[in-house]
């Protein structure tokens, strides 16, 4: 796979990000870590992830705006760019040596993401995907999502919330209408690795509300340029915004999107 120059960017940023989050990594327990929410934790590793994100793509264009998880919006003077980072998706695993998380960017552009980069250091895992040009693991293997048809054949995936969340009720009765539908429900901490392992087909369908853009946005175009499909709980084509996403091949996607509709 040749990249853009725009992709070769993002990957170097990501790559660089992923090389203080595997030095981090080795030495989580000393982090100095505050809470920020319930089961919502910020250390000192996001906090240099996104630095040096932010540092690489602001160097190489000077003029895009930004969306970070930990700095928030930063304004550009293009009107047409923007850049949407989740710095470390999965941020309770990292903190409990669990190896399943992710450095994510994607690229917005006139209201459109064309590019996307979800890393993965520890796994050695770089998933990449730009518009027309399909998605990648590690520039060598083409992804596609899997070709299974029923949901009594499939491997679900979702995001649990924690408790004391306005969606507890309705995530618990969501889990109990569809866990009889299918193979089985996997629920792994992090929404940019839940996406990009939908996109390889390794997971077949996925649900999850309650989540912001820069959790989104990098798996969005990921699953749709690895032939998948991507929607809200209403069927349209609002995830990045919303928060919700309902996604799989054309088949699995609107039979769990069936589902769905059909708790309340």
């Amino acid at each position: 796979m040749a990249r853009s120059a725009i992709l070769n960017v993002m990957v170097n940023a990501a790559i660089k990000a992923g090389r203080s989050l595997t030095k981090d990594f080795s030495e989580v327990e000393n982090l100095q870590v505050s809470r920020k929410g319930p089961a919502d934790f910020v250390s000192k590793a996001d906090l240099r992830a996104e630095q040096i994100v932010y540092d690489e793509l602001l160097k190489a264009r000077p003029t895009y705006a930004f969306l970070m998880e930990e700095g928030g919006e930063v304004a550009g003077t293009d009107g047409q760019h923007r850049w949407l980072i989740d710095p470390l998706d999965g941020t309770t695993n990292f903190l409990h040596s669990i190896p399943l998380f992710a450095c994510a960017i994607a690229l917005e552009r006139a209201n459109e993401i064309v590019a996307s980069v979800i890393y993965n250091p520890v796994l050695d895992e770089l998933y990449t995907a730009e518009k027309g040009g399909g998605a990648w693991l590690n520039d060598r293997k083409r992804l596609r999502v899997a070709g299974r048809k029923s949901l009594a054949d499939a491997v679900v995936c979702t995001g649990i919330k924690t408790q004391g969340t306005a969606n507890d009720a309705l995530q618990l009765r969501q889990l109990a209408h569809i866990n009889p539908a299918v193979a089985g429900i996997r629920r792994s901490g992090s929404i940019s690795m839940d996406m990009a392992w939908l996109a390889s087909g390794r997971y077949d369908a996925i649900w999850e509300a309650g989540l912001s853009p820069w959790d989104v946005a990098p798996g969005l175009l990921m699953v749709k340029e690895a032939g998948g499909f991507v929607s809200d709980y209403a069927g349209s084509p609002g995830s990045v915004w919303n928060g919700q996403v309902v996604a799989g091949n054309e088949s699995l996607q609107a039979a769990l999107l069936k589902q769905l509709k059909g708790i309340q």
